[in-house]
């Protein structure tokens, strides 16, 4: 079951959060977009409020899902952004609905698959959790998502997130780390996509990194690039990226 928040009226957007990340990341931003959109903040399963009731998961399962949740709430042609792996998700909702999402936008992710070294990465990250658990991953995991520079402004939001992150399922981190691992190449999803793109990047990001996301550009329609920030736009350059949204939807109609 997926949980989730709403408000708002108007063309529906649903706002998909990160790995151990969860609905209520997007409060801020809810209530400002709900002033023209009905915005739907939702859990994926194994995160937040939301249960994850198996063992091993895959993007294309969680877009079936969330397929599924839009119909029996009702919502259609919806408008989809998605922050790092809440992007993974998104373009496995593109492929699997196409014309049936009427936009969509990556906020601080890629359609790219992990690279050698990330995938080393997640799987060390696997091998960790499972041997000191979610929460001592959780203290070291959420500090560095932000730059350098914004981490001391941003304390509040920090420990926010990582009491917020310790609410994630070890089942669902794990599973979702090995989903997101041996993910496929979904670039040719995001060239071909019939709707309007947006794509949030961070220069200073360390987990997306700015040369990669450069590489989306050609074939976005909105495409920013933010200066001085890491992988946490929505909370380093909050009104900058909220405006950069509020443009984009604008701009879809």
């Amino acid at each position: 079951m997926i949980k989730f928040i709403s408000e708002g009226s108007g063309q529906a957007l649903i706002l998909i959060h990160g790995f151990c990340e969860s609905k209520e990341m997007w409060i801020t931003f809810s209530k400002e977009l709900a002033k023209t959109h009905t915005v739907y903040c939702i859990d994926l399963p194994g995160f937040g409020e939301s249960p994850l009731h198996q063992d091993n998961i895959t993007l294309e399962e969680v877009a079936v899902m969330l397929q599924e949740w839009m119909e029996d709430n009702d919502i259609h042609n919806p408008i989809v952004v998605g922050h790092s792996l809440g992007g993974y998700v998104t373009l496995a909702l593109a492929e699997l609905m196409g014309s049936g999402l009427r936009a969509i936008g990556l906020f601080h992710s890629t359609a790219f698959p992990d690279d050698a070294e990330k995938k080393k990465t997640r799987t060390k990250t696997i091998i960790f959790i499972k041997k000191h658990g979610v929460d001592k991953f959780i203290d070291s995991f959420v500090p560095p998502l932000f730059s350098e520079q914004h981490r001391i402004t941003n304390q509040r939001n920090i420990e926010e997130l990582t009491i917020l992150g310790k609410k994630s399922a070890k089942k669902g981190v794990l599973a979702f780390l090995v989903a997101m691992r041996d993910r496929k190449d979904r670039m040719e999803i995001w060239k071909n996509f019939k709707g309007k793109k947006l794509m949030i990047a961070g220069v200073l990001d360390g987990a997306v990194k700015i040369e990669g996301s450069r590489m989306h550009q050609a074939y976005t329609d909105d495409y920013f690039e933010l200066q001085d920030v890491g992988h946490m736009g929505m909370f380093e350059s909050e009104q900058a990226t909220l405006e950069i949204l509020k443009v984009f939807l604008a701009k879809v109609g």
